[in-house]
């Protein structure tokens, strides 16, 4: 399942998402991963998650990004959660590939049994409502 922590700029998604991090880790009998651009969640996300940071995989733009997702569930089959906070810092395209990015993720989340959640810093309104069929919202 993809799952949309959408809103604007300041209005507590990192927030939302350390907890749903955090959550995932104690519910979790696999591993949890958490994708972000820079290292400004280390000392707020449990030790016992995954923390990637995509500067030091010169991850930049959906292609990229989703083929790093691909690559994290092709390679440890235990993954149960992957988290990617500043979507939108990661994939500058922002809106404008968002739609087929997670079309392509709901795929890879039904086959490879993940929960995929995506930080977008945007208003709903902004959100095409193709997606909002395709993806659950938080």
């Amino acid at each position: 399942m993809v799952t949309l922590l959408i809103g604007k700029k300041g209005t507590g998604k990192t927030k939302k998402l350390i907890a749903l991090a955090n959550e995932a880790v104690a519910a979790s009998s696999g591993n949890v991963v958490v994708i972000e651009k820079g290292s400004k969640l280390t000392y707020d996300v449990t030790h016992k998650a995954r923390l990637i940071d995509t500067e030091q995989y010169l991850v930049e733009g959906y292609d990229m990004l989703y083929g790093f997702i691909s690559g994290i569930c092709a390679g440890n089959y235990d993954v149960t959660d992957i988290l990617v906070d500043s979507t939108f810092k990661i994939c500058p395209e922002a809106l404008e590939g968002l739609e087929a990015f997670t079309k392509k993720l709901q795929e890879l989340s039904e086959t490879s049994s993940t929960n995929i959640v995506l930080l977008i810093s945007a208003s709903e309104e902004d959100i095409p409502e193709s997606i909002n069929a395709v993806c659950q919202q938080v």
